[in-house]
């Protein structure tokens, strides 16, 4: 198992009910750990809506995760 910290923003946030969580997963990649946490929140937004960031740098979704890292799932930016 890898742990990880995910922050969430703007409407991600909204349907997690959280900013940031610890998370201990067996993902191997950015894309799995959507996909776990897609439905364990019931996050609506499609992978293919958002960029993923790993420790600061946007990042592959196929990457490989290493334990520690810091995750950013960062939905589309609404205008206005």
């Amino acid at each position: 198992m890898t742990v990880v910290q995910v922050q969430y923003y703007a409407v991600l946030r909204e349907q997690a009910g959280r900013s940031e969580e610890r998370v201990e997963t067996a993902a191997a990649t950015p894309a799995a750990l959507y996909e776990e946490l897609r439905a364990r929140h019931g996050l609506k937004l499609a992978r293919a809506q958002l960029r993923v960031a790993v420790d600061g740098e946007f990042a592959d979704w196929n990457a490989p995760l290493a334990d520690g890292a810091r995750v950013v799932f960062i939905p589309p930016v609404a205008g206005g």
